[in-house]
């Protein structure tokens, strides 16, 4: 296999694994920004990707051609309100943010389940017709060397999470929301004097993590599974979670980040046209992007800033 044919799938796979995870990083980029921690990144995405596919086969013969992007947009707007849950918890009666997270993870993989059962009488649902297909990009796919790495055979969701990377940076740091989003996340009794509203900051954090975190679950189904079960969203989102702490809760960091964990799940895939990873055992490849995730984590974490006020609840009034 020629060197730039062989880049341009592993440059391929990467994106494929990596696009879910840049959506669900920007969405705790928001949530953790704003001082609540997200552990529940995993549940939002396994909210996503269920409501998405039942989404999914339910409109496919109404919206057709369409039915990937609607599919997208209810999961989204149905795991901002799941976030909610989250909000009101950590939020409101300033519960341990930590435990929340986890309970929404719970939570989610436990009504996706039962729903299942429900509907589809089996413990996964139906295989979808209209899942969202790569393609090319005209004119450029043409362009030498360039337009095989990163103009073939891509799904248009990965350019717009690579877009969407740049657009979050751009809204966290050189926007008023994003200034007033930052400033609860690293001080809120200073905002609040300043007459932000701290609370309503936060849960606006936190739907927009529901939001992003839902769209990569729907993402990851619509792209690689094509269904839903109890499997389909196997720790993708504490990932995602430790792409938002290696990428210093930057949304470029994050991007970066989730493109590194994107190449390791593609190793499994990927290593059978590497000379070197031919002969090293399936169960390697299959556990590598967790082993490098702990790696990244321990020798990165010590210098990871997060904001401020991260976890810690906050009550109005109290100087």
């Amino acid at each position: 296999m020629e060197i730039i044919e062989l880049i341009s799938r592993i440059l391929g796979a990467s994106v494929v694994f990596a696009t879910p995870l840049i959506f669900t990083a920007l969405g705790g980029v928001f949530s953790e920004r704003s001082g609540v921690i997200n552990i529940g990144l995993e549940g939002l995405m396994i909210m996503g990707a269920f409501v998405a596919i039942v989404s999914n086969l339910t409109f496919h013969s109404v919206f057709g051609a369409a039915t990937p992007v609607v599919s997208l947009i209810i999961a989204m707007i149905v795991s901002a309100i799941f976030a909610l849950v989250h909000a009101v918890a950590s939020i409101t009666f300033r519960a341990d943010q930590v435990v929340s997270g986890v309970a929404i993870n719970f939570l989610a993989l436990g009504i996706g389940l039962f729903l299942t059962k429900q509907w589809y009488d089996k413990g996964q649902t139906d295989f979808i017709e209209s899942p969202i297909y790569s393609s090319n990009v005209p004119l450029l796919n043409k362009i030498p060397i360039i337009g095989d790495m990163f103009f073939t055979g891509w799904y248009w969701t990965s350019y717009l999470a690579i877009a969407m990377a740049f657009l979050v940076w751009f809204i966290i740091f050189k926007t008023p929301f994003g200034l007033r989003l930052r400033s609860v996340g690293e001080h809120p009794m200073a905002a609040d004097t300043n007459g932000i509203n701290v609370y309503k900051m936060r849960y606006i954090g936190v739907m927009l993590s529901g939001a992003f975190g839902g769209l990569g679950g729907a993402v990851y189904a619509l792209t690689v599974t094509h269904n839903f079960s109890h499997g389909t969203i196997v720790g993708q989102g504490f990932i995602a979670l430790a792409a938002v702490i290696f990428g210093k809760w930057h949304p470029l960091g994050a991007l970066g980040a989730a493109i590194f964990f994107g190449f390791a799940q593609s190793l499994s895939i990927v290593s059978s046209d590497i000379a070197f990873l031919e002969n090293v055992p399936s169960v390697f490849m299959l556990i590598a992007p967790y082993v490098l995730t702990i790696l990244a984590l321990a020798g990165f974490i010590g210098r990871a800033e997060a904001p401020k006020s991260l976890g810690e609840a906050y009550v109005k009034g109290n100087r």
